[in-house]
């Protein structure tokens, strides 16, 4: 496992892209990640059951999407970084069995208040078929580079 790096406030520019990640989604990832979040709803693992309600397939639930999110955004702010909220999250397309989901971001805005160092992230998904969810907003604390 590597080790996680520390991003500081002042290595970071308006603009810069925050690394990409692909979730590749196969059956058993949605059956482990739906029991992890105690998501039991046979949407999630279920393919019959999802073809049923009229889903294209099994799918990868907001809790899952999010957290794909959560993990691109710590690898970016390191382990030193905060997160402060999400908005505009929002599923557009479903994100099924046998697709990859690549969550990717950009640095929008960056600001100082107080003794916060902030950042706003612009974050969405995409997977074959286009955007998947958001675009959203991700607002991030930053350490300061002690000089």
């Amino acid at each position: 496992m590597k080790k996680m790096q520390q991003r500081y406030w002042e290595e970071v520019s308006i603009g810069d892209e925050v690394p990409s990640i692909d979730f590749p989604l196969s059956v058993y990832r949605l059956i482990v990640e739906a029991g992890a979040n105690r998501d039991f709803n046979s949407i999630h693992h279920n393919s019959e059951y999802a073809l049923e309600t009229g889903a294209p397939e099994m799918f990868a639930n907001n809790v899952f999407l999010q957290g794909m999110w959560e993990r691109t955004v710590r690898e970016y702010i390191g382990l030193a970084g905060t997160i402060k909220s999400l908005k505009g999250f929002r599923m557009k397309l479903f994100n099924t069995v046998g697709e990859t989901v690549v969550t990717k971001g950009i640095v929008k805005q960056k600001w100082q208040v107080g003794g916060d160092y902030l950042l706003e992230l612009e974050m969405w998904s995409e997977n074959s078929k286009g955007v998947s969810v958001g675009p959203g907003i991700v607002v991030v604390t930053l350490p300061q580079r002690k000089l």
